[in-house]
């Protein structure tokens, strides 16, 4: 099998993939790629103002890759059109005085059994639910601190003449400082932490100094999370028996084994997110959608992709576009010619392979049955919060940060995903693990989660200017070797997933792809959050979803409209997802074979 190797010059082509009876057949072997020796012509020339550029990467070590500027200039947005509000102004003080006035009022009743008479908490928001801040003073406390996070949420919106997006950087920077002085996160000011003091004679915080210690050498050591031993890539994860059928300098392609007699003649191609590892649709047995595929008598492959290093600063986007999703679908086409293929994408691989699927289709390559995405966003006008750290100026400081190392280390990006659930994934956390003393037991999906990958210099600056800050996918101006790609080229019957509580994609931004492509789409709304609402097995209770299909040719419904439309299912969308593909599948077949001298699955490059 030849190795196809990235090149560092986007102009440059990929070596082709040449193919031999033993390919076309089933692979016998996978060559192991060598090192790549460093190659001085192949560095970019010097980078402009190298100065400033080392100097704004030191900077974003003590800021955590956020920009100070543009934060400064949407506090100063925020501020200087609130000066000149006078009659806003008076608002938010007569804000004040009533908050002021019911507070004091529910005070003088403090000891009733009436906690929330002012003020009630968000529907998600979890700090303040338990009964002990229901008793005296504790509820005033909470109460206090909701009406200040309500009258703070008051003052930063709705001021005349604030962009959109620095009112939104502005009202959730005060948040993220609000959600740290929380009375939950003191061992004084939370009855849950006392009370836990008092049963065990303070043994909780010895138990949470521990903890603390724990996590600091792990941090220090940059070593996994405490239990992760249970979860093991290749012994309790990853573990659906296959083999790496083709490795190229980005990818390893795994096919599975089947596990029925008979299998359906279309094979499904998983394109996961390089910003995380494939292996979030193969964990443990009991919920892995592989395991779960080759159970309904499909043939499945999977792309796990190799973690970049400085060596891989110059790969660009659409190198994993050519050396994944391309490369992955000759490979398929030479293990099982002739066959269409039903194609998933997870996330940014969901944007990945709609960018090949317009590309594809441009050029009269018809080879996909069906496209899948799960939480993907071809749009990214309204990303959610994600965008508070997307504007010019935030790019240009992440470019300089990534610029000496020549790729995004995986703490920054990890930190960022925090901020965004905050209140979940840090002060509660903070709150159980170091006040109560007590460790939540890591899961599969934890254990995945901390096992985070690392984005190349070149690729993750194209994706941020060219999706994220400039939408040029949308907006019809995306290039694909030279050429203009347009998703409204998709005729390819879609099957689009969102998840409810999503910070990363959200639904209705997921949603957009209705009027983007010329399809059929087929749109379920699953119950859960980015991870948690796709891994979603059927034997696992609380799972929910509505689902709905959309004609190429119906008219268009928008997604508050379809939300009271689209009838709601109790359980998993697997099975519904299973039941769609099957239609669209010709009869089963013998599977096809693979060769017993391959690697085994879950290969090499997951464990880089």
């Amino acid at each position: 099998m030849s190795v196809v190797k990235i090149l560092p010059r986007a102009e440059e082509q990929p070596q082709p993939l040449a193919a031999s009876p033993a390919v076309e057949a089933a692979p016998a072997s996978v060559e192991k790629i060598p090192e790549r020796p460093g190659n001085t012509d192949a560095l970019p020339a010097p980078e402009p103002y190298s100065l400033d550029r080392a100097f704004h990467a030191m900077l974003a070590r003590f800021t955590g890759g956020i920009s100070p500027v543009a934060l400064s200039l949407a506090w100063l947005d925020w501020s200087a059109h609130l000066a000149a509000a006078p009659q806003r102004r008076m608002e938010i003080s007569r804000n004040v005085l009533r908050d002021a006035g019911q507070f004091v009022e529910a005070a003088a009743h403090a000891t009733s059994r009436k906690p929330w008479s002012v003020i009630q908490p968000q529907r998600r928001d979890r700090r303040f639910r338990e009964p002990q801040w229901e008793l005296a003073p504790f509820n005033l406390l909470a109460q206090a601190f909701l009406l200040t996070e309500r009258w703070w949420h008051d003052a930063t919106t709705g001021v005349r003449g604030v962009s959109h997006a620095n009112e939104a950087i502005v009202e959730f920077s005060v948040r993220q400082m609000l959600d740290m002085m929380a009375p939950s996160n003191f061992a004084a000011t939370n009855p849950q932490v006392l009370e836990k003091a008092f049963q065990s004679g303070g043994e909780n915080f010895v138990f949470g100094w521990q903890n603390w210690c724990s996590d600091l050498m792990r941090m220090l050591s940059i070593s996994k999370p405490a239990g992760d031993g249970q979860f093991i890539v290749g012994e309790t994860v990853a573990v659906s028996p296959g083999k790496v059928v083709y490795r190229n300098d980005l990818i390893e392609l795994i096919q599975y084994h089947p596990t029925t007699a008979q299998v359906r003649p279309e094979p499904i191609l998983i394109v996961p997110a390089w910003i995380m590892k494939y292996y979030i649709l193969d964990l443990s047995p009991q919920n892995s959608l592989v395991r779960y595929l080759t159970s309904q008598g499909f043939t499945v492959f999977a792309i796990s992709w190799r973690n970049p290093d400085t060596k891989d600063r110059d790969v660009a986007f659409d190198d994993y576009r050519r050396l994944g999703v391309m490369a992955a679908l000759d490979t398929i086409g030479r293990i099982v010619p002739g066959r269409k293929v039903h194609a998933l994408g997870y996330c940014l691989g969901g944007t990945l392979l709609s960018i090949a699927a317009a590309a594809m289709a441009r050029d009269g390559d018809d080879r996909l049955e069906t496209i899948t995405l799960l939480a993907s966003q071809t749009d990214f006008t309204e990303a959610g919060e994600l965008t508070l750290f997307i504007n010019e100026s935030q790019v240009a400081f992440l470019e300089d940060m990534m610029w000496q190392r020549g790729y995004l280390d995986t703490t920054q990006m990890a930190g960022a995903f925090a901020l965004l659930r905050s209140n979940d994934l840090v002060w509660s956390r903070l709150s159980r693990d170091y006040l109560m003393g007590e460790s939540a037991p890591l899961s599969d999906l934890m254990a995945w989660n901390a096992d985070a990958t690392r984005l190349p210099y070149r690729m993750h600056s194209e994706y941020l200017r060219k999706l994220f800050l400039d939408n040029d996918l949308a907006e019809g101006r995306y290039r694909v070797e030279d050429r203009s790609v347009s998703l409204s080229d998709i005729h390819t019957p879609m099957f689009v997933v969102g998840t409810l509580v999503d910070h990363v994609a959200p639904w209705r931004s997921v949603y957009k792809i209705h009027y983007q492509v010329d399809a059929d789409v087929t749109f379920l709304l699953t119950s859960g959050g980015h991870n948690a609402g796709v891994v979603a097995p059927p034997d696992e209770l609380g799972h929910s979803y509505q689902v709905m299909t959309k004609a190429a040719d119906a008219p268009y419904v928008g997604p508050d409209e379809w939300l009271k439309l689209a009838p709601q299912v109790e359980g998993s969308w697997w099975l519904k997802w299973a039941e769609w593909l099957a239609a669209r599948s010709g009869e089963p077949c013998v599977p096809p074979r693979i060769a017993d001298d391959l690697p085994d699955a879950p290969g090499d490059y997951v464990h880089t």
